[in-house]
């Protein structure tokens, strides 16, 4: 009984070697599809995953990562003062528009931090230096992006709103699917190239007999002449009331992270404060929940296992009725229900995995291959492989069930009338 479920399967190679391409069409098809939403998924937090910071501080309107209200600078120095604070950095993430020297304009992801800082460093750098970047006007870019910026090799240049920019480094899949390219940069530059080149002076006075300060904050733009020069003049450090998208805190060891998040929300006037596995989740709920993205991609890979089934099913069924007269014999001569059930669930068992594992290879290859080319992210864990193989058990054996429904209806006389 043990051989026959392998015999059946090897006595026609032809029909078994089409038999096993149709479930690797499933298997592929299931394992792509939720590689692509669990990759999605991911990919709607990529930034986040550049920072190791414990709190991330911004506006109260927050919405998503990439739709919110700036926040001014001085926010940092407040949250420096605050009890069980380590370290306190800024981080600009905002849209510019990308003008290489060939080729169609762009919009990417302006993201300054402090390249002397210690919450936020590019990921995944496989040319350059990070430090390089505190000289005025460099960039850092992803190398899955160069054909859409038109980016070639180091020390291209192309303009970002109104100033040069110069690529002096590149990562290696550190983009995200649902959005621009990033571009990252200091924030004295970030602020130049998202000021459009202007330049911000702050004077504050006294005014007699009043307590408080009074400040204002004035802006001159840079000239024609100036942003025609590919050496502009080096930006300005940014001042107090110069506007930033998120505070990066890390805390102090042994700090209870709620309490933390409460004392910043109370020193810093309209703010929300997230610990990093909450600023993850938060987006990557709003892009499963709130938008078609994610509702799309879960309904291809549920329809993904549904043709799966009927793909095998169809396989499986076909295979039993082929060998129907070899049932009946068996069933003629005394062979119990369950035992015959089993040679056909053993049948399907073997299919599942000899079908599982080429789909599983192919799969590897092509998420590698598109992450390289295309800094698209297939993400396949162990933990989804092993799920994707109990699907593909659970579907060959499902299958199995239809395919008993016409051995149970058998009648061993058949094989005497025929």
């Amino acid at each position: 009984m043990v051989s026959l479920a392998r015999k059946n399967l090897l006595e026609d190679i032809p029909r078994f070697l089409v038999a096993q391409a149709g479930i690797m069409f499933a298997v592929s098809l299931v394992t792509l599809q939720t590689g692509i939403f669990n990759g999605f998924t991911q990919s709607t937090a990529q930034l986040i995953y550049n920072s190791n910071a414990d709190i991330w501080v911004a506006s109260d309107k927050l919405v998503q990562l990439e739709l919110t209200l700036p926040i001014p600078l001085s926010h940092v120095i407040s949250a420096r003062q605050v009890e069980g604070v380590a370290k306190a950095e800024a981080l600009i993430f905002s849209g510019a528009l990308w003008n290489p020297p060939q080729g169609e304009i762009t919009r990417v992801r302006v993201v300054g931090f402090d390249p002397n800082g210690q919450l936020f460093q590019p990921i995944n750098l496989v040319q350059g230096d990070v430090r390089d970047l505190t000289e005025p006007y460099k960039i850092i870019v992803d190398a899955t992006n160069q054909d859409s910026l038109n980016i070639q090799q180091i020390g291209d240049i192309a303009r970002v709103n109104s100033l040069p920019a110069q690529v002096i480094g590149f990562t290696q899949g550190n983009a995200s699917i649902v959005s621009n390219s990033f571009m990252f940069t200091s924030l004295t530059s970030a602020n130049a190239f998202l000021t459009s080149g202007q330049k911000s002076e702050l004077s504050c006075k006294l005014p007699s007999g009043a307590e408080d300060l009074i400040c204002t904050n004035t802006y001159s733009r840079t000239t024609e002449a100036e942003l025609q020069n590919q050496s502009p003049p080096p930006p300005n450090s940014l001042v107090a009331s110069d506007l930033i998208q998120y505070v990066l805190i890390a805390a102090e060891p042994g700090q209870d992270l709620s309490q933390l998040k409460a004392r910043l929300e109370k020193a810093l006037p309209n703010v929300s404060t997230y610990t990093r596995e909450e600023f993850i989740k938060k987006n990557q709920n709003f892009w499963q929940q709130r938008t078609g993205i994610g509702f799309i991609l879960g309904l291809g890979a549920v329809v993904g296992v549904v043709v799966g089934v009927i793909i095998v099913g169809q396989i499986l069924y076909s295979s039993v009725a082929d060998h129907i007269k070899e049932f009946g014999t068996l069933k003629a001569i005394g062979a119990s229900d369950w035992r015959i059930y089993g040679v056909i669930i053993e049948q399907a068992m073997w299919m599942s995995v000899l079908g599982y594992l080429p789909a599983m290879f192919l799969c590897y290859g092509v998420a590698l291959w598109t992450s390289a080319t295309q800094g698209i992210v297939i993400l396949i864990t162990p933990v989804s492989a092993i799920a994707v193989l109990a699907i593909t058990v659970g579907m060959c054996v499902g299958s199995a069930i239809f395919a008993i429904q016409k051995v149970t209806r058998l009648d061993p006389a058949m094989v005497f009338n025929q």
